[in-house]
């Protein structure tokens, strides 16, 4: 069966029980999402996770009863007939184009303006969970009412509903927002706004090895750095047409010199004025040009979450410039160097899907031909497996997504390698070929990581907080016994700080025990213990995250485990 389908019924049989429960209830939308089901309420009272109990006996009823999904297409006087005051439904009913369809499904004695499809019977419905509530306001905006959303989750039997209620429990443990704040990572504060990131040392700490690791691989894959600047004209954004498409996650101008100016969403406009600041020969190209590059998008308050959806992030950005006879090597180098970086950070189940031309979209048919042929080769020639999501290219040209699986299976979309024939035209870039013409380069944004905030929301939910040694902020911590050791602990700390760990000393005036577990819960890979006897014989006492406790052994060997696990990025 169609999980999609079944999870959107399900909402649909959820708002009928809710109804049935509850009095004067205003309904807005119940889709199906990736990992379950919601649907939106405004109800006079507050839902609680003791209600779900009485929903859920109400639902089985529905199920029960073997209720058929019936679709009725209705006139535009008709369909607000039906609705009454469901001012919420009135509204998206308001959103319909005048040429299209109307459509309601009836389940029993429950009726809702809605899309469907949906399964035939709710017999069909075979076990569903009801899972939080939670706040959302009404189409996300802030200035809305708030709803109330209560999410589940359904699957075809009972075990499969426990197998994901135990992934989800675990997902829960994971949270990057949660672990975000036990580990001193990093903080949003509203006195600031609302998805802007603040990074504490601990997380700043992981940021700076991830982007020195990222600038030489690229240095090595022969990538230049390019900066640009975080504010542009608006005709240059006019020329990329950003404020004719993009405009609504653009935020407002600024004046200057009376002038508007606008914080950037992408960077691409300005590597394309890099690009025009010289003439440019096919002698010059390839040209692959890598960003670290801030970059400012207005996300709805409704959809904002920790470091996976925020409002100013950090993008790891490039564009390549090259020839028509250079793009399909450029193309399988460009997906050749995303698997190396997603491996080099532990991850190795990965897929990739190839969005193909819409039926809107510009540049000429061969442009398109050739482009999509070279994406598709290039995922042959590395061997990853990939699907083909026909049509569901962007207007300016075809792309490859790749999304990686986490530690407990979760898939996120991450690298994006997507052909532009627009900007190219629109800045009218071109090189002089070998004929002596001029000719419009080939143009491949890419990003690999996708963006600093979201990639570190992910790694830290992939390893649980618990980074790898070479990530981890705090490499080793010495632990002295007792203040007689400090000295010799401190001194430890230096050395080893001298030769580039990153070390601390507890300087706590606690027991040992309790220097060990509060090392553990900071998730420190490796604790050196001194006591006197380590101190008078040279050594230190080693414990492991992972492993417990290694027995003694002298300072270089420490040091060279250290080191051996950093240079397998253990």
């Amino acid at each position: 069966m169609d999980l999609a389908l079944l999870r959107h019924s399900t909402a649909h049989v959820m708002a009928a029980a809710v109804c049935r429960l509850y009095k004067d209830v205003q309904l807005d939308i119940g889709p199906s999402t990736e990992g379950g089901f919601y649907y939106d309420f405004d109800l006079p009272a507050r839902l609680t996770p003791e209600d779900f109990p009485a929903i859920e006996r109400e639902m089985a009823k529905l199920v029960a009863e073997d209720l058929p999904f019936e679709r009725l297409e209705v006139g535009r006087d008709e369909a607000r007939a039906l609705l009454g005051g469901q001012r919420y439904k009135l509204e998206r009913l308001a959103d319909i184009p005048a040429d299209q369809a109307i459509s309601f499904y009836r389940c029993g004695d429950f009726i809702d303006l809605c899309r469907g499809p949906h399964v035939e019977r709710t017999g069909q419905i075979k076990a569903f969970k009801l899972l939080s509530v939670a706040g959302s306001y009404y189409r996300g905006l802030e200035t809305n009412p708030m709803l109330q959303r209560v999410y589940g989750i359904v699957a075809e039997t009972q075990a499969e509903i426990d197998e994901q209620l135990t992934r989800l429990e675990e997902a829960q443990k994971r949270d990057h927002r949660k672990l975000g704040k036990e580990l001193d990572l990093f903080s949003v504060h509203d006195e600031v706004g609302p998805g802007l990131i603040h990074w504490h040392p601990k997380g700043a700490r992981v940021r700076a090895i991830i982007e020195e690791f990222w600038r030489q691989e690229h240095f090595k894959a022969g990538y230049d750095l390019l900066y640009s600047p975080h504010i542009g004209k608006a005709g240059l954004w006019e020329t990329s047409g950003h404020l004719g498409f993009y405009s609504e996650n653009m935020y407002a101008p600024m004046q200057i010199d009376e002038v508007s100016y606008y914080v950037k969403p992408m960077n691409c406009p300005f590597h394309i004025q890099v690009y025009k600041s010289h003439k440019r020969s096919y002698r010059d190209l390839p040209l692959r040009w890598a960003e670290l590059g801030t970059v400012y998008r207005y996300e709805k308050a409704g959809v904002l979450h920790g470091l996976l959806r925020v409002r100013g992030f950090t993008q790891d950005d490039a564009h390549i410039f090259c020839t028509p006879e250079q793009i399909e090597g450029e193309i399988q180098r460009t997906v050749e160097f995303a698997l190396e970086m997603w491996r080099a950070f532990g991850f190795t189940e990965i897929r990739a899907y190839l969005a193909t031309k819409p039926a809107k979209a510009v540049g000429e048919a061969a442009r398109w031909e050739q482009a999509t042929r070279s994406l598709e080769q290039a995922l042959r020639t590395v061997n990853i497996p990939f699907e083909t999501d026909e049509g569901g290219g962007a207007f300016y040209g075809p792309k490859i997504d790749l999304k990686i699986k986490d530690a407990i299976g979760r898939e996120w979309q991450m690298s994006t390698i997507q052909f532009d024939f627009n900007e190219p035209e629109r800045f009218q870039l071109a090189y002089h070929g070998v004929d002596g013409k001029e000719h419009q380069p080939y143009m491949v944004h890419r990003a690999l990581l996708g963006s600093i905030e979201r990639f570190f929301g992910v790694l830290i939910e992939h390893y649980a907080g618990a980074f790898p040694l070479w990530l981890a902020p705090e490499q080793a911590r010495v632990l002295p016994i007792s203040d007689k050791q400090m000295d010799a602990a401190v001194a430890l700390a230096a050395t080893l700080q001298a030769a580039g760990y990153r070390v601390k000393v507890d300087r706590s005036a606690d027991k040992i025990g309790a220097k060990i577990r509060d090392a553990q819960v900071a998730k420190i890979p490796y604790m050196f213990i001194l006591g006197g006897r380590e101190v008078e014989q040279g050594t230190v006492s080693v414990r492991s995250r992972t492993a417990g406790d290694l027995g003694s052994m002298s300072v270089e060997a420490a040091t060279c485990r250290l080191g051996e696990d950093i240079a397998a990025r253990r």
